[in-house]
């Protein structure tokens, strides 16, 4: 689902930054939305580009938890078990997503990238208990049979795009 890694596109999105040291973020950010995950391959030229060493680099992928050095899916599904959720059954509905993907809490991500499934502790969204997002889309009040309706609807769209 993600595209293959090129330095043209990295050269690109460096380029939209005016290859500005301190638009790091921002490049990774830009690097992640388009591969949804920020490739080990984009380190070295984006080092030279910007003149900040890989090391730094590294360092900020790996402390901002938005960063992945894993590829997601098309779908990033994100479960809230904070305890507004929790208390009104948030586990249950992930269990049910790991069960429609056929993943577990070791393997997030469907072997075609199609879908990734994280917890997160609070989305900020209590009053719509229990809730998940998919890429930032929130949904609320959500039940196991609402979740295999969603995935179900996706797992279509998914279909589309790769046809």
């Amino acid at each position: 689902m993600s595209q293959e890694f090129t330095t043209q596109v990295l050269d690109e999105i460096i380029g939209a930054h005016h290859n500005s040291p301190s638009a790091v973020i921002a490049i990774l950010q830009d690097i992640q939305e388009r591969y949804h995950y920020i490739p080990k391959a984009a380190f070295t030229p984006l080092s030279r580009r910007v003149g900040v060493s890989e090391a730094s680099i590294y360092s900020v992928v790996t402390f901002y938890e938005n960063f992945s050095l894993e590829p997601k899916g098309r779908f990033i599904f994100k479960v809230c078990d904070g305890t507004a959720c929790h208390v009104r059954k948030s586990m249950p509905i992930l269990e049910r997503l790991r069960k429609e993907l056929a993943l577990t809490s070791d393997q997030v991500t469907t072997p075609d990238l199609g879908f990734t499934v994280e917890t997160v502790s609070c989305l900020g969204a209590c009053g719509l208990a229990p809730v998940l997002t998919v890429n930032d889309k929130v949904y609320p009040a959500m039940t196991p049979n609402k979740v295999s309706a969603l995935v179900a609807e996706l797992k279509e769209e998914l279909s589309h795009e790769t046809n």
